[in-house]
């Protein structure tokens, strides 16, 4: 009896781990399926895109345009004639003066402060960063040498890129700045 037993609740799990196995099979082969649609829907659009590519490049042509253009529109192509040099141009009328005084940026831009000289060596600036003054360049006992992090004095050499040392002038750091 105990064997009857054991036999039919084998047989019962192996007819649900075959229905298991079924069901698996049948859902891997249904993403099959979506799978192999997605990829067709993917290489139809591919296929749609690049006709839209060939298209565009169809209608973008210019000589495509200027047929069309010269179609349906009266423009006439640009004669070197049509040209004048700047010398030739009349002068603005006194009558449209008030249009400049009506730019409210460019009257931000007249009204500026021209900048300070650098050569003064007062409160010149190079950037955001005060200029260095002579006395910050030689040390001392209260001031002493600077660290990397500040600018070099007119007196320091610099090097050019190769290996040689080369001193700068005042004009050089002018043009430097």
């Amino acid at each position: 009896m105990i064997l009857r037993f054991i036999n039919i609740v084998l047989i019962g799990a192996l007819v649900l781990a075959a229905a298991y196995v079924y069901r698996i099979k049948f859902e891997s082969t249904v993403q099959a399926e979506h799978l192999a649609k997605l990829r067709s829907e993917v290489r139809k659009e591919r296929d749609r895109i690049a006709a839209l590519h060939a298209e565009w490049g169809t209608l973008d042509n210019p000589g495509r345009i200027e047929a069309l253009a010269k179609h349906f529109t009266a423009l006439k192509p640009i004669a070197p004639t049509q040209f004048d040099t700047l010398d030739r141009l009349p002068e603005r009328p006194a009558g449209d003066a008030h249009v400049a005084n009506d730019d409210p940026i460019g009257g931000m831009i007249g009204n500026l402060d021209p900048p300070p000289d650098a050569t003064t060596g007062s409160d010149a600036t190079t950037g955001s960063i005060l200029a260095p003054t002579p006395e910050a360049a030689v040390p001392t006992a209260d001031n002493p040498a600077p660290d990397s992090g500040t600018l070099p004095s007119p007196d320091m050499t610099t090097t050019d890129g190769c290996g040689e040392d080369e001193a700068l002038s005042p004009a050089d750091e002018d043009e430097n700045r």
